[in-house]
């Protein structure tokens, strides 16, 4: 259920599904996001959702915030189907010229570099949304013990293809771009490809990511 819908500026405007951030928020936003693009709303441009929030534009010489509001209120949702996406295994190679900042992560989180992989990779991710960059998943959720803040100072190039943690998400740059997460590897995979037009993302909200290591050699040679 949407707590409200407001203007965000003359030609958008936002669901608020609260001030959490948990799957089971995500979920509804996402539900909203695709009933949104399936539903053919005249006028709309686009339509993006985030942790708990759904932004979605729209042409205002062909609609309007109250036409747009309506037929948001009337849409029919079906909560209790549930979101059928994809499970996706990304290969990772966390060998030091890589894991930029695994000597940073080992202080922070008191743990050592062999504990941390086995954490990160013993486990299932959500994504939430995508972002910041074309295509950036913003996979959850990391356990209690494997969160750190962002780093004092941010990189002006993190490499693409690089993994990084911050507080409860870990994430993938598809692009070389400033940032200032803590990279503890990279994978070889092209997250986001621009050349598909109909699905140039990878992984989606929604969707299910499972990292699996890679040595140095596996990387050079991988191929999609």
């Amino acid at each position: 259920m949407i707590n409200k819908i407001v203007n965000l500026g003359d030609s958008a405007l936002y669901c608020d599904f609260g001030q959490e951030v948990n799957k089971e928020i995500n979920s509804k936003v996402i539900k909203y996001f695709n009933s949104v693009r399936k539903s053919n709303i005249e006028g709309i441009t686009n339509v993006t959702p985030s942790y708990n929030k759904l932004i979605i534009s729209f042409n205002l010489s062909i609609t309007n915030f109250k036409k747009i509001k309506k037929e948001i209120e009337v849409l029919n949702i079906d909560y209790e189907n549930k979101i059928i996406n994809k499970e996706i295994q990304i290969p990772v190679c966390c060998e030091s010229s890589f894991s930029l900042d695994i000597k940073r992560l080992e202080k922070k989180l008191s743990l050592n570099r062999e504990q941390i992989l086995e954490k990160f990779f013993n486990k299932k991710y959500f994504c939430y949304m995508t972002g910041f960059i074309a295509g950036m998943p913003f996979l959850g959720d990391l356990d209690e013990n494997m969160r750190a803040n962002r780093l004092e100072t941010p990189r002006v190039k993190v490499p693409k293809g690089s993994i990084g943690l911050t507080e409860q998400f870990t994430n993938i740059y598809t692009f070389e771009s400033p940032g200032g997460w803590n990279i503890i590897g990279n994978t070889p995979l092209n997250i986001f490809n621009n050349l598909n037009e109909n699905e140039p993302n990878l992984i989606s909200p929604g969707d299910t990511v499972i990292f699996k290591e890679i040595t140095s050699s596996e990387y050079k040679n991988y191929h999609d």
